[in-house]
């Protein structure tokens, strides 16, 4: 059957599937307020004029029937062009769903979906899409998690900093809901240990502390030359974080669970952080996080893309304000077991849409995700 088209030759949506995956981990992963031993990936397929566009997050099994119940006729026979209008159609059709959380989820991995579908009707790179404001995208290495023990942690880092060539690195702390203060303090002492004085240090609490907790922990990051302290407080204390961030050293940063863009508003009015955080797979997707980009931008900030880094990676190449993506350990790895065409972070960056293939560049290995098929 032919492609259809609106007026004569746009291409119009087809039809979405999707697929839900769920990968053991490596070793039992936590950080300061959860643990896991294993990670779900939602997979959305587009289909319009003759091509396939692939969107994912990470999340519940349910997103993927938030997908097929209440957005799938919503964007369904709507122009392939017009990605942003399919987004608003969604946003407003979930009203009283309740779109934070999964649901945004949901309205993201089609989003990116959409925008690679466009990418590939085009025959075109994300990056060239959206126009590039770089041609390299910094990343961080991004894992080390609280039940790790000294040998894990440090093979960890140094794969990072030694073998990859990663300048900046981040482990997380604020074990127990801060009730390890000593074993976070050991575990940034050894993580300097590891990295040595020339790379930088972060950390990630998760949100375990307590204000006054996070101030005083401040003294020891800055000790040791923690220079990003991610989520000391919970990112819905807005008024938290901005006290935090008068009164330690390293830069305080949060957004990872904005799922709107008037979360990323509110957040930078009230002074919160230093650099702004937004997660593509949970914000409205690509759509949204170029806004949240503009919004950090015009309060004279930068943007940091949290996770699912080949989902962030062309976009993160048009955005001027660009701070860096986050290397995820899970995701990465999860990433390049599920996909053809991911990137590798040599010296510190990835290079998004070098190879001239289009749209984000990822192609499923079906085969090979079907044995972590579980819906």
């Amino acid at each position: 059957m032919a492609p259809r088209t609106a007026r004569g030759s746009e291409p119009l949506v087809d039809g979405i599937e999707t697929a839900v995956y769920t990968v053991p981990t490596d070793a039992p992963e936590g950080d300061g307020t959860l643990a896991w031993d294993s990670t779900t990936m939602i997979v959305v397929q587009v289909r319009g004029g003759g091509a396939t566009g692939l969107g994912y997050n990470y999340g519940a099994a349910a997103t993927a029937h938030v997908v097929e119940q209440q957005l799938a006729d919503v964007v369904t026979g709507r122009c392939a062009w017009d990605v942003p209008a399919a987004n608003e159609a969604m946003n407003r059709a979930v009203r009283n769903v309740g779109r934070p959380g999964l649901v945004a989820g949901a309205v993201s991995a089609v989003d990116i979906a959409l925008w690679d579908l466009k990418a590939r009707l085009l025959d075109l790179p994300l990056t060239r899409l959206f126009g590039a404001s770089r041609t390299h995208v910094p990343v961080y290495g991004s894992g080390g998690f609280t039940t790790y023990d000294e040998h894990q942690l440090d093979r960890q880092l140094r794969r990072w900093a030694e073998e990859q060539g990663i300048p900046r690195v981040k482990i997380k702390i604020g074990e127990s809901w801060g009730r390890a203060e000593q074993r976070d303090r050991e575990r940034i002492t050894q993580a300097r240990r590891s990295i040595g004085d020339v790379s930088d240090l972060y950390v990630d609490a998760n949100g375990a502390y307590t204000r006054k907790q996070a101030i005083r922990m401040g003294r020891h990051l800055d000790a040791h030359g923690v220079t990003w302290f991610e989520e000391p407080v919970s990112s819905d204390d807005v008024a938290g974080l901005a006290q935090i961030r008068a009164a330690v050293a390293p830069e305080v940063t949060a957004g990872e669970y904005g799922y709107t863009l008037a979360y990323f508003g509110h957040m930078l009015g009230a002074g919160a952080v230093d650099c702004l955080q937004a997660d593509a797979t949970r914000c409205g997707g690509i759509t949204v996080w170029l806004r949240a980009a503009a919004l950090a931008e015009a309060a004279g900030l930068e943007l940091s893309g949290h996770c699912a880094p080949h989902v962030h990676a062309h976009a993160a190449a048009a955005i001027p304000n660009l701070r860096h993506l986050e290397w995820f350990h899970d995701h990465v790895r999860i990433e390049d077991l599920f996909f053809d065409g991911t990137l590798a972070p040599q010296g510190g960056s990835i290079r998004p849409g070098a190879d001239g293939e289009p749209g984000h560049g990822l192609t499923l290995r079906a085969e090979q995700a079907e044995k972590y098929r579980t819906g």
